[in-house]
Order: structure tokens, then sequence, then C-alpha cells
């Protein structure tokens, strides 16, 4: 099968398009021919090693799972004796950021990071639909959302941040959304109550005060968006931060909150991928969410795809198109 290879940590020019074996299913595991790929921020990191103690998962001195992709979505080819819950034909997406190995023509995988696809979407649509919902089902989870709160989400065109708008929005959540000029019809069209076009005003400098601000780009920080809270307002980043400042942030603000206002950070630990699965299918199926793909390349074109991630101005998601000779 074609699959992307790196064997060292490094820039997208480490990646290769190689003939490799196919990966054989274990008892728990499907084998899935992948019809549909992403590149994401958190592949980047990946290939990169980048911030360094992320080898503590992907592996010290060199990658241990050398194909990098962390969605995906195709159909099932066959499933290992001890699956229950798919069958073969079945067409899935799901997510796995340890590295599920998706940037290949067919990958094996764990039942417990995949679903089936809702019958209205693509291939290219579903492994869109994960990464980024993820997350920000994971930052909203955080705190105790309410309907007819105010918040404000910067970044709102990212794969996190279009996300975060739409599930917002199904919680009947006021949502300020900050993007540039080029994608404000985009953002009000995903639902957005009011839009602030950051290449002309300063968001840090709004005059309105929200409940929470999720900063889903890790661009800004607690202390340049604290007077954007209310009382108890809570502020969330996608981003450790300078010097790691938001997951020690949270233990500080939680001790000295009387001095700053009772105004605090929170830091999601994203853990539960089948709920976020669950959740995203059903907001797909009633129509919902929509995926936003900024650009789609071929497998071939995998460093090309890399390099443009990179660069950090993607509106939603890049998606990578897997061929098959059948």
């Amino acid at each position: 099968m074609k699959a992307v290879v790196y064997t060292r940590y490094g820039p997208p020019d480490v990646l290769q398009l190689k003939e490799i074996d196919g990966p054989v299913p274990k008892d728990n595991e499907v084998l899935i021919k992948v019809h549909a790929a992403t590149v994401n921020r958190t592949d980047a990191h990946i290939i990169r090693a980048q911030p360094f103690f992320m080898r503590i998962v992907t592996g010290l001195l060199r990658p241990k799972r050398q194909t990098p992709g962390s969605e995906f979505a195709g159909e099932i080819e066959e499933t290992g004796r001890n699956v229950q819950s798919f069958k073969k034909g079945d067409r899935v997406f799901g997510f796995y950021d340890e590295v599920a190995g998706s940037q290949a023509q067919y990958m094996t995988i764990t039942e417990d990071k995949l679903t089936t696809m809702p019958d209205t979407i693509t291939y290219e649509q579903a492994a869109a639909s994960s990464e980024g919902a993820h997350y920000a089902y994971n930052f909203i989870n955080k705190v105790d959302m309410k309907s007819g709160m105010k918040v404000l989400v910067n970044g709102a065109t990212g794969a996190i941040g279009s996300a975060a708008v739409q599930l917002l929005k199904s919680m009947n959540v006021y949502v300020t959304a900050v993007c540039n000029t080029k994608n404000i019809e985009l953002v009000r069209s995903l639902g957005a109550d009011r839009v602030i076009d950051y290449t002309r005003d300063d968001f840090t400098k709004d005059a309105e005060r929200y409940d929470y601000v999720f900063d889903t780009v890790g661009k800004s920080s607690f202390f340049k968006c604290r007077r954007l809270l209310k009382p108890g307002g809570v502020y969330i980043s996608s981003d450790l931060g300078f010097m790691w400042q938001n997951i020690v942030l949270p233990i500080i603000t939680g001790v000295i909150k009387p001095l700053i206002g009772y105004k605090r950070t929170a830091f999601p630990i994203p853990l539960d991928i089948q709920g976020s699965l669950a959740m995203i299918k059903k907001l797909m199926e009633e129509g919902k969410f929509n995926t936003v793909i900024d650009r789609e390349y071929p497998l071939e074109q995998i460093v090309e795809a890399y390099r443009y991630v990179e660069k950090g101005h993607k509106t939603g998601n890049v998606v990578i198109t897997v061929k098959h000779e059948d």
C-alpha cells in the first residue's frame, strides 16, 4: 500500500510517500480502507516533536509510529475477532491524537476511536469533522455553560474555532467571533451573533464582557483577555502559552482568585474521544454542524499540505484525499 512515512523528527521535508506492507488488525482492531484524512496542527507538531515532552508518547529519539495522521474517514475492510460494533463495509470516521496513522491507503485502529458516518456526508467532510470538534467539545465541557451566556471565540475560522462557534450556538449561547476580513461572512454563516475583524480592531479592547473567552488558536493570553471577563469568568486557550502559563495559571488563579476578581483560567485535557464523536455525529445528522474545508490535497502532495498548515492561516480544515487503484 501507499503510505506517508517519516523516520526522524523534523519539518515537512522528512515526509516521504512509500510503498509498504499493509497493516493487519489485532483482535480488538479494525482495518480501514482510508478515503480521506487531514493535516492539522496536531499532526504538524507531532512530526516535529514540538513541544519536546510529546516524545514521551510519540517516541524519544525517533517516531514509534512512522505514518502520521490523526483524523480519518473510510470503510471497514476487516474486523478483529473481538470487535462487536462494526462490520465489513461500514462507512466510518474517527480521530486519535496520539497518531492514528491515517495518511495512508490502509490503517488499523481500536473500535473506540471511530463511529459510523451519517449517510448524508462525504468522506472528505467526515474526515475533517472530528479533531477540531473534539477539542472544542472539551473546551466547552470544562465550564458550566448555560443558555444565554456570552462567549468570545478567538480564531473562529480554524478547525477548533469553527467547530466551537457551531457547538456553542447549538447550546443557545451568544457568540462573538474574532476573525479576519475575508472570513466575516463565513463566521456569520456558522451562527456567530457578532463578529470582530482583528485586522481592524483589537478584540482585547472590546467593551463587551463575557462569561468565557476561548482562544482556539493560542495567540493571546489570560492577562490580555482578563479585562474581557465577567466576575467568575474563565479564559481557556488551545496552546500551552508562554512558559507553559496556561497549565500553571489554572492552579494559581484558583488559589489567589480574590486578588484577581474571581476570574480564572482552565486547561482542558481532551480524553473523551467517544463522547466527541457521538456528539458531532448527532449534530451532523440534525443539520446543526457543517464542516469547513479550506483546501484538498492528494496524498502525493502531503509535504505541500503540511507546509500550508504550518503557515498558520488555514480556514477550517485541510483534507487529504486518498485514491485506490480499484
